[in-house]
């Protein structure tokens, strides 16, 4: 098997952070076409995103990740963009979030036989901004080329403590709602004159907050609703403000969905502040991908080359497994995320190989 180190230091040393892609992928693209991959540049707005594969028709295996990295910000010690190794430690911004799981991915399947099985990559530099032009814009084009796989894998660094301990099988949801109540600005000695939004808002508030959404499921915990703001822009102590705003999120497992908790909210609120406008945005939905002969074979493969069974998880924040989750069955798994998003981001190399190793055995599994 190749080592995926070089790879990795090569991407790591690409500026990649949203929406530039700074040569990123070209770098991945060269690679891939050197061990017979033939890579599809697909360009979708300002971002930059590729789809490569090998081998056969079926079973199709695809891995997606993505180039973009977030700002490095300030107190690196090492240079963020240097792919630098300093007493086994491999540094810089995407090192574990997941530039070190893709050179990983692509080491494991230059040198794995397909068996007339399909390796594929769904590689993206639009999944730590906005997300518009990148994923779920390639699995439409994925769809329309009948390039869907029959299952993905996606390298978020999923792991907890050590290598191997947590693979992510689903997602909660996310919503965010911002509450708007109108009301007539006046002097507090003089309610009788004026209309208090707040007076409306925070019972309404108060009623969401009373109410359990659900108590889990047995791959998910329970729903939270969580305030983020109660904000009238006031300045002043003796004024009674024109109007009042509330934002908050939803998490939520797959009890519901966008329509349901948006249903839900709204009937709340009409109870307590008719006149309130709501604004719902969804991020994404909850999914699940029940444990099946896929997950079994990545399980074994970890167990394998780490001596751990991993726990299957659904916690954490969204992914771009939510689109991906339309289509076919996926799960995710990488490296410890520990250092992900923070100064002096970093992966120790001999994680990086059998994290590649481990990606290996479990292709060899699939396309047995």
């Amino acid at each position: 098997m190749m080592d995926p180190l070089p790879l990795a230091q090569a991407l790591l040393r690409r500026a990649s952070v949203t929406p530039q892609d700074a040569g990123a992928q070209g770098v991945l693209a060269e690679h891939l076409e050197a061990a017979g991959f033939t890579v599809t540049r697909l360009p979708f707005g300002n971002i930059h995103n590729l789809y490569a594969e090998r081998g056969g028709e079926t079973p199709h295996l695809c891995f997606a990740g993505h180039t973009d990295v977030v700002p490095p910000g300030p107190e690196w010690r090492h240079d963020p963009f240097g792919g630098e190794v300093e007493k086994g430690l491999l540094y810089g911004r995407g090192a574990c979030d997941m530039k070190g799981a893709i050179a990983a991915f692509a080491a494991a399947a230059a040198g794995a036989g397909t068996r007339g099985a399909k390796i594929s990559l769904l590689i993206t530099g639009d999944e730590e901004g906005e997300a518009l032009d990148g994923t779920a814009k390639v699995l439409d084009w994925m769809a329309a080329a009948k390039k869907i796989p029959d299952f993905c894998l996606v390298g978020e660094p999923t792991s907890r403590a050590v290598l191997g301990d947590v693979i992510k099988i689903g997602r909660r949801g996310s919503l965010s709602a911002a509450i708007t109540v109108p009301g007539r600005q006046g002097h507090v000695a003089y309610p009788h004159l004026a209309d208090n939004p707040l007076h409306r808002l925070i019972p309404a508030l108060a009623a969401l907050l009373a109410e359990k959404l659900d108590d889990g499921t047995a791959w998910f915990q329970p729903s939270s609703l969580q305030l983020t703001s109660v904000d009238v822009g006031n300045p002043a102590r003796n004024v009674i403000p024109a109007q009042a705003t509330a934002l908050l999120n939803i998490r939520f497992n797959n009890l519901h969905t966008q329509a349901s908790l948006s249903d839900w909210l709204t009937e709340s609120l009409a109870a307590h502040a008719a006149e309130a406008r709501l604004d719902i945005a969804c991020s994404g939905e909850a999914f699940l991908t029940e444990p099946g002969p896929a997950t079994a074979r990545l399980t074994a493969a970890i167990k394998q080359v780490t001596g751990l069974t991993p726990a299957q998880e659904t916690s954490g924040g969204t992914s771009d497994a939510r689109f991906i989750a339309r289509h076919c069955p996926v799960a995710e798994f990488g490296l410890v995320g520990a250092t992900m998003h923070q100064a002096d981001e970093c992966v120790p190399v001999e994680e990086l190989r059998r994290l590649a190793t481990i990606y290996q055995t479990f292709i060899t599994s699939f396309c047995a």
